[in-house]
């Protein structure tokens, strides 16, 4: 029952925002299943990944994302995730859980200013968007029909920007939308409608990776997902319906002052001990 709430609170959070959501899985796994900052990073995978999933397919068909430059991150992401994974087995605890406490202020500063610069973006969110779809224009070279030319500066930030997304992915568990979102609104010009389309592409391939490689070093720990993934779904469905109702800069905010409150919480337990 424990955790099935927790994916539905998890599955809510990720619906509800545009990006910078999954990293209140974490100190709630840890937290409410007594679990390892490594399982608690696989189990997050898993559940990121059913939620970027179930964005994905409420997306299909609208013209939302740039599939070429979603695989390219997505390939990048994928296959530095096991590494993220291999750095968080070898770094002590207190050290991991200082820089994703880190993490969460880098993140919970974007995110409140963002809700005040730009308050339009916060309506942009994995279950849905009262948000209209922009143009699409690019940072990077353009041809002569408008779409992304493939030259080496482009590919090069693109596969950086992939392969941190599956560092940090593999270290905590993160979907990575943090990164991605801004990034391919730099790099490529889309606009946030299509950044945030665009990114669960990404991560669901970053964490179908790390979550597959987590279940092949811990299968037993696999039965502990169930009642995870039926409680994200169960979230994310939830999301979709209040996601137009609710989302913006104030319910923006309170998540800001939820995931640093949680994440401050964790780590004075762990110097606590």
């Amino acid at each position: 029952m424990t955790a099935a709430l927790i994916g539905m609170v998890i599955g809510l959070v990720l619906g509800l925002t545009g990006a910078g959501g999954s990293v209140l899985a974490l100190p709630l796994l840890m937290t409410g299943l007594a679990v390892t900052p490594a399982t608690a990073a696989g189990l997050s995978l898993g559940t990121v990944m059913l939620a970027a999933m179930f964005g994905v397919t409420l997306r299909l068909g609208r013209g939302q994302i740039a599939w070429r430059a979603a695989v390219m991150l997505g390939l990048s992401g994928a296959l530095f995730t096991p590494l993220g994974q291999w750095l968080a087995q070898k770094m002590p605890v207190i050290w991991l859980m200082t820089a994703f406490t880190f993490l969460v202020v880098v993140i919970a500063r974007r995110m409140w200013q963002q809700a005040r610069i730009s308050p339009a973006d916060t309506l942009v969110v994995r279950a849905g968007s009262r948000a209209e779809m922009a143009g699409f224009s690019s940072a990077c070279s353009l041809s002569s029909s408008g779409n992304l030319e493939w030259r080496w500066p482009c590919i090069s930030q693109m596969v950086l920007v992939g392969a941190l997304t599956g560092v940090l992915s593999g270290l905590f568990g993160v979907g990575g939308g943090f990164v991605i979102v801004p990034a391919l609104v730099l790099l490529t010009g889309v606009s946030m409608l299509q950044a945030v389309a665009t990114s669960l592409v990404i991560i669901s391939m970053v964490s179908f990776a790390g979550f597959t490689s987590f279940v092949l070093q811990q299968k037993p720990v696999l039965t502990m997902w169930w009642p995870l993934a039926a409680g994200a779904i169960t979230g994310m469905i939830l999301g979709t319906v209040l996601a137009p109702r609710v989302a913006g800069p104030r319910l923006q905010r309170f998540f800001v002052i939820l995931m640093v409150s949680l994440a401050g919480w964790m780590l004075y337990q762990q110097l606590s001990h």
